[in-house]
């Protein structure tokens, strides 16, 4: 704000210097969507560990095929990942705290906190060792989990609606173990006396897991509209990586559920790893897969691995069993973007699966050899390293296809620098579109791009070989003015990974001594 002149002196004048920092955003947020013993359901929960899982979701479970990938996320370097937990007809169990009172339906009804066979094992205390004895409104309500031991007392309780510790209001924002019944009209529904100083048990089998999951969960009618579904990932702010381990009965996921959440990963610029069918059990069936263009998805935002993982269980006494790869290859994606960046790709030595002692298939060099063109990316055992991934391809991959994003590198680094100028010029829209915003446009990105490129992030040796930002009287004409239009042009020269090494021999001849 310019100083108004009053007096003759000296004025002091702040003039902003145009600079707007853009920070990069995250690479490595991983969105898995699944069945979970317990927790919230169609509702995008962020995760910073695998107790966190444990926590909320109920931890590892042999229905849940997620629950897995989100172990081997975690266990291979993933530092934050998105959950959202599904279910078909799934209910939550109830529990009647009776009152004595003679109408039947005179008793507190509770719900479990979310569907599942969990809450079976809820049960529920009252007493009247209360702050006012004489306030018969007045009751300590304690509740426990036998299945995981933990227990929540709700002192002072009361079934007066002025009051503020009114129990169903207390439950609903203090309570992580049952919420409160309400009516159709939205009313809480509370008896006329509190309940009786009994135990009470969660109704017999009301809690169920329901069954296993379809196509209709994901993406069925009216999902995206109710942000439920694969569509829930609308309530996340940001996640880069999508993982929808296998959910069917057949150990595999849906081919237009696989192909839907390709789709919704180029909407949101994220990008998918997608499992290998169950059915590959040799190099052929694969191969056979793609040459039929059978696969479920060619996004240039998704990518493939074969074969599955094949790992201990602890939930049936370490018998070994296949596992999704999606979980672990996330991690490795994760610790690979944390150790050197996003435009490293997560392939080669360094790139070990931890905790996966055996693959399902052996692949020879010659087998990957047939696969890697196809844009099938290939887990190998490498004496002393163990597991690693060993291909970096999109599945645009295909050599057949020449597409300028073959490769997951590349790919991914363009969408990494698609959302970080997408967020970091928001502070233009609206600004006098002239020289001097055009200005500041190139000096932010600029200075963003070269700090990237002092990282190592693009290919050249000098910033004109490697990046360049443009917004002028060439790319914003009068007319484009006119229409409330800047156009900003922002070229990288990505790098690509060194997929093939070429080693020269050649004996040498006897020399002669000048």
């Amino acid at each position: 704000m310019a100083v108004t002149l009053t007096y003759p002196g000296v004025y002091i004048e702040e003039i902003p210097s145009g600079v707007r920092t853009i920070t990069g955003v995250a690479t490595s947020i991983t969105a898995f969507i699944g069945r979970a013993l317990r927790g919230p359901t169609d509702d995008p929960i962020t995760l910073n560990s695998f107790g966190d899982f444990e926590r909320i979701f109920g931890g590892l479970w042999v229905d849940s095929a997620m629950s897995f990938a989100v172990r081997d996320f975690f266990l291979n370097g993933g530092s934050q990942a998105i959950v959202v937990r599904l279910h078909k007809t799934a209910a939550a169990a109830t529990l009647n705290l009776p009152t004595g009172a003679v109408a039947p339906n005179d008793k507190l009804a509770l719900v479990a906190a979310s569907v599942g066979e969990w809450g079976n094992k809820l049960s529920a205390a009252v007493d009247y060792k209360t702050k006012n004895t004489a306030d018969t409104n007045l009751f300590n309500l304690t509740l426990v989990d036998s299945g995981t031991g933990v227990i929540e007392k709700h002192l002072n309780v009361s079934l007066d609606t002025a009051s503020p510790r009114f129990v169903p209001r207390v439950l609903e924002q203090a309570s992580a173990l049952v919420s409160p019944t309400k009516d159709v009209g939205g009313n809480y529904v509370v008896p006329n006396t509190r309940p009786t100083e009994v135990t009470t048990t969660a109704t017999a089998a009301s809690g169920s897991d329901g069954s296993t999951l379809t196509q209709t969960q994901f993406t069925g009618a009216g999902l995206e509209t109710a942000k439920k579904g694969l569509f829930a990932l609308e309530k996340a702010d940001l996640f880069n990586i999508l993982c929808i381990p296998p959910y069917k009965t057949d150990s595999n996921a849906d081919d237009s559920v696989v192909s839907a959440a390709a789709a919704y990963c180029e909407k949101r610029r994220a990008f998918m790893l997608v499992d290998a069918c169950a059915e590959w059990v040799k190099k052929d069936d694969a191969k056979a897969a793609a040459n039929a263009s059978s696969l479920p998805t060619s996004s240039k935002n998704a990518a493939l691995f074969f074969p599955r993982l094949r790992q201990p269980n602890p939930l049936l006494e370490n018998q070994i069993q296949d596992f999704a790869s999606c979980g672990a290859v996330a991690g490795v994606f994760a610790r690979t973007d944390a150790q050197r960046g996003v435009w490293k790709a997560p392939a080669g030595l360094e790139a070990t699966l931890v905790g996966v002692p055996q693959l399902s298939v052996s692949l020879t060099d010659g087998e990957i050899g047939e696969l890697n063109p196809l844009g099938i990316n290939c887990l190998k055992t490498v004496p002393g390293a163990g597991r690693v991934i060993w291909g970096a391809r999109t599945l645009q991959g295909n050599d057949i296809l020449a597409s300028e994003w073959k490769y997951i590198p590349v790919r991914r680094m363009a969408l990494f620098l698609e959302e970080s100028l997408y967020r970091g010029t928001q502070w233009v829209v609206f600004e006098p579109n002239d020289e001097p915003l055009w200005a500041q446009i190139r000096l932010n990105l600029g200075a963003f791009m070269q700090s990237l490129f002092r990282q190592g992030a693009f290919q050249g040796k000098t910033p004109r070989e490697a990046y360049f930002v443009k917004c002028d009287r060439e790319t914003t004409t009068q007319d484009d003015i006119n229409r409330g239009v800047v156009n900003i042009v922002v070229g990288f020269a990505p790098l690509k990974p060194a997929e093939f090494v070429v080693i020269k021999l050649q004996q040498m001849a006897g020399q002669i001594e000048a």
